[in-house]
């Protein structure tokens, strides 16, 4: 029975994620290539390792044998790639870190800024995701780092405080909702929104506008925060934003800063590896200087 790394990192995100789909995305494979890898993976074995259903795939008793045999093998992959270069000379380190949108774009390159100059042959390899996505990804090795809401299932994860990230309305000094000392996002139904071009953080604003059974109107989509605070503030419509973001930017645009109320708007970032980690030195001292605050 022969099975690659890329067979098992494959198996692993497939799994992790309860798609094909999703997992070969996450591997870096095409549907149908993965697709190919797990049925050559089934018919070597001569053992079902998938239970394919409407609403995704779960592993078999075998599968489960698998994954754990998987998480494993790539788990001292990495110690050793670790080990290794901390010895050769002039060979780089990389580590992964999963993050949601306000931990990349607030929080993060500040404290890297004091991290990264002294480690010049170290890597980064950061990727956003949505918190309940980097609880399973990390819990299965597929990072050394995440950072996410406390709210998620973080079961198989030991984690650390990491920051305060809360969400608030910025809108034109002249709107309606300028005078508010707060507001919930049932109250915005009836606005039109400037929201952010794709990214974690927008998923879980749309996630909670469904949850109370509204969509949200968008006018226009955009890139960055400091852009949806600029337009907001010329009276196109609303945006909700970190607020950290909205007040670094009302320094130069006109904006009114309205708190949301609702109590996912608030959220703890955490700092978080998997349960039992045998981290690298390198990967060591970067969880601890990002948890240091």
């Amino acid at each position: 029975m022969r099975f690659d790394l890329t067979d098992l990192r494959l198996f692993l995100s497939v799994i992790d994620a309860g798609s094909i789909t999703h997992g070969a995305a996450e591997a870096g494979l095409s549907l149908a290539a993965a697709s190919e890898r797990l049925r050559d993976m089934e018919a070597v074995g001569e053992v079902m390792l998938l239970e394919r259903g409407r609403r995704g795939v779960a592993p078999t008793e075998a599968g489960e044998a698998l994954a754990h045999h998987a998480r494993v093998i790539l788990g001292q992959i990495r110690q050793m790639h670790g080990e290794l270069g901390e010895y050769a000379r002039g060979l780089r380190a990389t580590i992964g870190i999963l993050a949601n949108t306000a931990a990349i774009s607030e929080h993060l390159p500040e404290k890297l800024a004091g991290w990264m100059p002294a480690n010049p042959r170290v890597d980064l390899q950061l990727r956003e995701r949505q918190s309940s996505e980097i609880a399973r990804s990390v819990a299965a090795g597929h990072a050394e780092i995440g950072i996410l809401s406390a709210a998620t299932d973080i079961a198989g994860l030991t984690v650390r405080p990491f920051a305060i990230d809360r969400l608030v309305v910025v809108a034109g000094s002249g709107h309606d909702l300028a005078s508010r000392s707060n507001v919930r996002l049932a109250n915005l139904a009836s606005e039109h929104f400037i929201a952010l071009a794709g990214g974690a953080l927008q998923d879980h604003i749309d996630l909670q506008a469904g949850r109370i059974g509204i969509r949200l109107k968008t006018r226009v989509r955009l890139r960055d925060f400091a852009a949806i605070c600029r337009l907001a503030a010329s009276g196109a419509g609303i945006g909700i934003v970190p607020e950290t973001a909205a007040r670094r930017e009302r320094r130069s645009s006109d904006i009114a800063i309205i708190p949301l109320s609702d109590d996912w708007a608030t959220r703890q970032l955490v700092i978080c590896t998997a349960k039992g980690a045998d981290l690298t030195t390198h990967a060591r001292s970067l969880l601890d200087h990002l948890a240091a605050g």
